[in-house]
């Protein structure tokens, strides 16, 4: 005897486990921040709390250094920038691709470590000043 198979049955099987497979999967964001090689301390901090924030939402980030003109006569300063944004990253992220030169630009590519924000604060985006007054 011969089982024949219900064809409608299987292809709506086979969408509800493609449907299930779509649900869990992650799809992993790449943000993009772009340095100048004469960057300014203020700035380096704002643009690395960007970084971070972008870490902590679990996207990667990628790093670009933009050079013109004479900047391309020292390119070791945008590397000294991108290795100062590494180490300072380090208990919070790896980087993935090291710093390489294309063209006027300097990339490199940082991923979040998996629980290092866990033993932070959140921020909730209430100042602590008016937490104090009340």
């Amino acid at each position: 005897m011969c089982k024949v198979m219900d064809y409608r049955k299987f292809k709506y099987e086979q969408d509800r486990k493609a449907k299930a497979a779509r649900k869990k999967q992650v799809k992993v964001e790449v943000k993009e921040m772009k340095f100048r090689p004469k960057i300014d301390v203020g700035d380096y901090e704002t643009k690395k709390n960007h970084v971070m924030r972008f870490l902590r939402k679990g996207a990667r980030v990628k790093v670009t250094i933009m050079f013109r003109g004479r900047e391309m006569a020292h390119p070791e300063q945008g590397l000294n920038v991108l290795e100062r944004l590494a180490n300072d990253l380090k208990p919070y992220a790896t980087v993935e691709s090291q710093p390489k030169m294309e063209g006027r630009n300097m990339h490199m590519l940082v991923a979040p470590i998996k629980g290092a924000f866990d033993k932070l604060p959140q921020d909730d985006g209430v100042n602590k000043d008016d937490q104090k007054e009340n």
